[in-house]
């Protein structure tokens, strides 16, 4: 009896010991930001700042042919208000080599200075229109996993730093077959428009760097969410 009472008390400290951390458990901090192009005609950034956002990704380029009019008037009020900022590049893959839209890309906005406000830039893939070569822009999905690698690695060799990469499950899933390659090197800025959280992470990536949750924000653009302190945000951004 007294073995069995011994017995009893350790496994229930043990069930108290396994019990108690889960009402200790706290909200991972998080950080409000948002991303814009030139949709965005108009965007208060300085009430974006007030309200508690710290960063913006902002469209720089798309193709080897186009630069977003407005991505000078962004960055420089983005700058001002005291967000740290960063450029994004629309990806063409049908119309030329990851290389060449990469450098493109670096050439006009897309480029990374280890300042501490400037974020590394995000290479946008998504779904193309039918006049683009359909959802995946005519290619296999071993050559958009080629294509893809082009334009990280030409970015890398360029800046020292790995792009990001935005996606949706569904077109990472669809359109490079849920490839792993990069999940060790570019941060993954998931969009999934919902209150429930960011959903399935694709890729092989163990958590997404930053969620795209609605694409409405009260200041301009779609709303983003990094998952981490500002301190998280501020060493993503120094490198």
């Amino acid at each position: 009896m007294k073995l069995l009472s011994t017995i009893a008390v350790v496994v229930v400290c043990q069930v108290a010991a396994l019990a108690a951390p889960v009402n200790k458990l706290e909200k991972r901090a998080t950080t409000q930001g948002f991303d814009i192009s030139h949709y965005q005609s108009t965007v208060n950034y300085q009430g974006a700042y007030n309200s508690g956002a710290r960063f913006v990704i902002i469209k720089a380029t798309e193709g080897t042919t186009y630069i977003d009019p407005k991505f000078s008037q962004h960055y420089n009020g983005a700058t001002a208000a005291g967000l740290i900022r960063g450029g994004y590049h629309f990806a063409r893959p049908g119309s030329s080599s990851g290389a060449a839209q990469a450098t493109y890309f670096l050439a006009h906005g897309g480029g990374w200075s280890g300042d501490g406000r400037t974020l590394p830039g995000m290479l946008d893939m998504e779904y193309g229109s039918a006049t683009q070569g359909g959802t995946c822009h005519g290619l296999s999905r071993a050559s958009m996993v080629n294509w893809i690698t082009d334009f990280v690695n030409t970015y890398h060799t360029k800046t020292t730093r790995w792009p990001m990469i935005y996606t949706t499950n569904d077109w990472w899933n669809t359109c490079t077959g849920n490839t792993n390659a990069f999940s060790t090197k570019s941060p993954l800025v998931l969009a999934r428009y919902s209150t429930a959280g960011p959903g399935t992470i694709p890729g092989g990536w163990p958590f997404q760097t930053i969620w795209q949750n609605s694409d409405s924000y009260a200041y301009g653009g779609d709303s983003d969410i990094f998952n981490g302190a500002l301190t998280n945000l501020k060493n993503l951004a120094t490198g």
